[in-house]
């Protein structure tokens, strides 16, 4: 069967009373949405520009249309919600603590609240969709990786998975590693992965993070899913190979 190439529908200028901004938000719907009246799982992405298309990615982008549609021909249809940066704000938005070191974050807390409440009630109006929390994923990599990992925890209601690739655990002096500490036990599904190519000090804070996850009471291959890729990088392509063996997981609730 030839790949589809069905056009992404474009929400424009979705605005976000939590962050008095605007932005575009992509949505990819499954083959068979059309043909029938089912509703499906979502899953939320950050990056949106870099997921789909190589002419507005930063460097090349995951290829993901293509990883959606392999998962579709195997019977695994999700509804992909996309949702677009704003370029130099990325920091302040994806950074869930301030870090003066490069000038950004400390917006993450509303960043994530619009995700998990104007856009999920937008999507979930406009699509048809699995709204409870076992069928609801978020997702992304780097700075994605490291709010997808901190909205989980932050909205238990919200989300039954995450899927944090090369998160940049560094940011904010580490922050995260207490934050995670902190917080209560989530029933939830984590996909936590680094590249060993991506360097060594990003190796060891991944190790942490999968020790700390662990201890908490994530239990290997059943809430944790754990990959260190011999051949992995810190780009797009590497991103796109990685998520598309995530994905069965992902989606499959415990």
């Amino acid at each position: 069967m030839p790949l589809r190439t069905a056009p992404l529908e474009v929400l424009a200028d979705v605005y976000s009373p939590e962050l008095a901004n605007r932005r575009d938000v992509l949505v990819w719907l499954p083959p068979s949405y059309q043909s029938n009246r089912r509703s499906y799982p979502v899953l939320y992405m950050h990056d949106g520009q870099n997921l789909f298309d190589p002419a507005t990615s930063f460097a090349g982008d995951w290829g993901l249309g293509r990883v959606m549609d392999g998962a579709a021909r195997r019977g695994l249809e999700a509804i992909v919600v996309a949702i677009a940066n704003r370029g130099a704000e990325r920091l302040d938005e994806y950074g869930p603590f301030p870090d003066p070191s490069v000038n950004g974050g400390g917006r993450g807390a509303a960043y994530s609240a619009f995700v998990a409440g104007t856009l999920k009630r937008l999507i979930d109006r406009r699509f048809r969709t699995r709204p409870g929390r076992d069928h609801t994923v978020i997702a992304g990599s780097s700075m994605g990786g490291l709010i997808s990992l901190y909205a989980l925890f932050r909205h238990p209601r919200v989300y039954g998975g995450a899927g944090v690739l090369s998160p940049s655990l560094w940011f904010g002096g580490g922050a995260i590693f207490s934050s995670v500490d902190r917080a209560a036990f989530v029933p939830a599904r984590i996909y936590l992965d680094i590249g060993a190519l991506e360097g060594t000090e990003h190796v060891a804070n991944a190790r942490r993070m999968r020790d700390l996850l662990v201890a908490k009471g994530y239990r290997p291959e059943q809430e944790l899913r754990w990959l260190e890729s011999r051949s992995g990088c810190h780009n797009e392509r590497s991103w796109g190979r990685r998520f598309a063996r995530a994905l069965p997981w992902l989606l499959s609730p415990r």
